[in-house]
C-alpha cells in the first residue's frame, strides 16, 4: 500500500478534528438569546421578503451588518430549514475552513509542515475558536476571510511566481470580509500588509501588476451590494451602518465595563484556554525573537497582531470577539513555541529544555481542576439548573481521573499524551455541555416559551417582551412585538419595534387590547401590579427558564381558556 504523504495526512486529521471538535452535536441545542436567534430571524425574514439583498428584522429593514452571513444563512435555510443545525453549518464550516487555512499558512511561513499541524490543532481547541464555531455570529466569518486573504499575500510573497494571483486573491477575499463586516474587512488585512511590508522596506511590491487589478475586483466584489442599500434607502442606511454601528462604536462603550486597557490582553489570554499558558510562553519566546534577526513570517505575524490590536483598542466599545482575527497569529506562535520547546507528540527524544513544557502541562492541569469542582459548587448552589444533580457529579469525577492520567503524564514527560489529551479537554466539557442541554435549554433559548405561546394564544395577538427576549420570542412565534423596558436606554442598534420604556407608555399600549400576553423576567412580573396600575390583572401562566408567560387583562375579566 503506498506511503500517504506526511501533509495529506495532516490534513486529513485536521478535517476529522474538525468536524468532531467544531461541527458535531450542533444540533442538540436550540438558537439561543439574543445574537443567533437575531441573526437567523434575518436571514428567515429574508425568505419571507423574497429579498437576497435587504436584510430585514421585526418587519423592516435592518441595517446593522452587511449582508454575507445572512445569505449563507439563507442558503443553509432553503436547504434544510430554519433548524440550529442548518443555523450553525456554515460558521462550523468557515471553521473547519479557517483550520486547514491555517495549516497551509504555518507550512508556507515555517516551512514545517509539523508546526503548522500543531498551530492549526491550537487553534481549533482553544475556547473562543470552538465558541464561535459552534455558534451563530459574524466574527468566526469574518475572520476567516482576513486569514484567507493573508495566506492569499503571503503565497504570493513567499513564491515570487504566484505574486500576481496572491495579490488578486488578497483583495477578494478582503472584499468577501468587507461583506461578512464591513470597511473593517478591508482596512484590517490592508494595514497588516503595508506594515509588513514597511518594515521589510519592500514597499515597491505594492506597485507590482497584481495589485491594481486586485483592487479592481475588490470593487466590483464588495461595492454593488453597498451601492444598491445606498440608492435604495439613502441617509437611513448611511446613518445606521457607517454612522451607529462602525463610528459610534468607536466613540462609545456599548459595554461600559469592558472600556479598559487592560480588557483585550486578560480576555486573549483566557480566550485561548487551554493554550493559555503555552500561548504566554510563546509570546515573551516570540518577542525575544523579534530582538534578534528574526525571519520575515514573524514580522509579518507581528504586524498582524499589532493592527488587530490598535485597530480595536482604541474603540471604546470592546468585546473579546472583536479581536478574534488575530487568534489565527497567536495561534501560530503558539504551534512554534510547542515544538520548539520539545512539548509536543513528535519528539522520539526529550530535549534538555522539556523541563520548561512540563511545568506548563502541570500549571494547565492545577487550572483545570477548577472545572470539576465549579461544576460541583454550581450544581449545590444553582439546582433550578440541573433537575438531576447525579450526571454532574459523576462527569466532575470523570474529569479529576482525566486531570489525574493528564498530570501523571506531564510529570513524566509524556507529552504525546499530554498535548492531546489538552487538545481534547473543551471537547470533553462540551460533549457534557450538550448532553445536560435539556436542562438549562429553557435559560438560554425562547423555544419553550414560544412553543407554549404558539399552542395557547390567539395566533394574531402580539407579544409584550422584555427586552432581552424580544429577538428570541419574534423568533419562535414570528408575532408582532413589543418590547417593555421601563427607564431603559433603548437598543444600542434601532429595532423596528414599539418600545415601552415609561408606565404611560404601557399603559397605553394594555388600553388598546381586551388582553395582553407578556414574556417578562422575574423582576417585572413581581413589580407588575404597580406598573399595569389597578385597572388591570395579571395571571402567570407558565414558566420557562427566566421566561414568564403572563396574561394581563381589565379587571371583571376572567382568565378564559387558558
Amino acid at each position: 500500500m503506498p506511503k500517504i504523504p506526511a501533509n495529506i495526512k495532516f490534513i486529513l486529521i485536521l478535517l476529522l478534528l474538525g468536524f468532531v471538535f467544531l461541527m458535531a452535536g450542533n444540533g442538540l441545542l436550540s438558537l439561543t438569546n439574543p445574537d443567533e436567534v437575531f441573526y437567523s430571524q434575518t436571514a428567515r425574514e429574508m425568505q419571507q421578503q423574497h429579498s437576497w439583498m435587504t436584510p430585514y428584522l421585526f418587519g423592516a429593514p435592518q441595517f446593522e451588518k452587511p449582508v454575507m452571513t445572512f445569505w449563507l444563512l439563507r442558503l443553509s435555510f432553503d436547504v434544510a430549514g430554519a433548524t440550529p443545525f442548518a443555523a450553525r453549518f456554515f460558521p462550523a464550516l468557515f471553521g473547519i475552513v479557517g483550520v486547514i487555512a491555517l495549516y497551509y499558512l504555518g507550512w508556507l511561513g515555517f516551512r514545517d509542515g509539523r508546526k503548522a499541524f500543531l498551530s492549526a490543532v491550537v487553534l481549533m481547541s482553544c475556547g473562543l475558536y470552538v465558541g464561535l464555531s459552534r455558534t451563530v455570529f459574524t466574527d468566526l466569518i469574518f475572520t476567516v476571510f482576513i486569514l484567507l486573504s493573508l495566506l492569499a499575500f503571503w503565497w504570493g510573497y513567499a513564491v515570487e511566481q504566484r505574486r500576481q494571483a496572491g495579490w488578486v486573491l488578497f483583495f477578494v477575499f478582503s472584499a468577501l470580509a468587507v461583506l461578512t463586516k464591513g470597511p473593517l474587512g478591508l482596512i484590517i488585512p490592508l494595514s497588516v500588509v503595508l506594515l509588513f511590508l514597511v518594515l521589510r522596506r519592500e514597499a515597491r511590491l505594492v506597485a507590482g501588476g497584481g495589485f491594481p487589478l486586485g483592487l479592481a475586483l475588490f470593487c466590483l466584489v464588495a461595492l454593488p451590494w453597498y451601492i444598491f442599500m445606498f440608492k435604495t434607502y439613502g441617509h437611513v442606511f448611511v446613518h445606521e451602518f457607517f454612522y451607529n454601528d462602525h463610528w459610534r462604536r468607536l466613540v462609545e462603550a456599548e459595554h461600559p465595563a469592558a472600556d479598559t486597557w487592560y480588557y483585550y490582553p486578560l480576555s486573549t489570554v483566557g480566550s485561548m484556554f487551554p493554550w493559555s499558558l503555552f500561548f504566554i510562553a510563546a509570546f515573551g519566546g516570540f518577542v525575544k525573537t523579534l530582538r534578534r534577526q528574526a525571519p520575515p513570517f514573524f514580522w509579518f505575524l507581528s504586524s498582524w497582531v499589532v493592527v488587530v490590536f490598535i485597530v480595536f483598542q482604541v474603540a471604546h466599545s470592546k468585546l473579546t470577539s472583536y479581536v478574534f482575527p488575530y487568534f489565527p497569529a497567536l495561534a501560530l506562535m503558539t504551534g512554534y513555541f510547542l515544538e520548539e520547546a520539545g512539548a509536543t507528540c513528535f519528539l522520539k527524544e526529550m530535549r534538555p529544555g522539556a523541563r520548561g513544557p512540563r511545568a506548563l502541562y502541570l500549571l494547565t492541569g492545577v487550572f483545570c481542576l477548577a472545572f470539576p469542582l465549579g461544576l460541583i459548587v454550581a450544581s449545590s448552589r444553582f439546582p433550578q439548573y440541573v433537575a438531576d444533580r447525579t450526571p454532574v457529579v459523576v462527569f466532575a469525577g470523570i474529569l479529576v481521573v482525566y486531570l489525574a492520567v493528564y498530570m501523571a503524564a506531564s510529570a513524566r514527560r509524556r507529552f504525546s499524551w499530554s498535548f492531546w489529551m489538552t487538545a481534547a479537554f473543551l471537547p470533553l466539557l462540551l460533549v457534557f455541555a450538550l448532553s445536560m442541554s435539556p436542562h438549562f435549554e429553557s435559560y438560554v433559548s425562547s423555544r419553550d416559551a414560544g412553543r407554549y405561546l404558539t399552542e395557547k394564544a390567539d395566533p394574531d395577538a402580539p407579544v409584550l417582551c422584555s427586552k432581552f427576549f424580544a429577538r428570541g420570542i419574534r423568533f419562535y412565534t414570528d408575532r408582532q412585538i413589543a418590547v417593555i423596558d421601563i427607564n431603559g436606554d433603548g437598543y444600542f442598534s434601532p429595532h423596528p419595534v414599539e418600545y415601552l420604556n415609561t408606565i404611560e407608555k404601557l399603559r397605553d399600549y394594555l388600553k388598546r387590547r381586551l388582553e395582553t400576553y407578556a414574556v417578562l423576567r422575574k423582576d417585572y412580573v413581581k413589580g407588575l401590579g404597580r406598573l399595569i396600575g389597578d385597572d388591570y390583572r395579571y395571571d402567570v401562566l407558565y414558566v420557562a427558564g427566566d421566561e414568564h408567560i403572563v396574561r394581563i387583562y381589565p379587571k371583571g375579566q376572567g382568565l378564559g381558556k387558558i
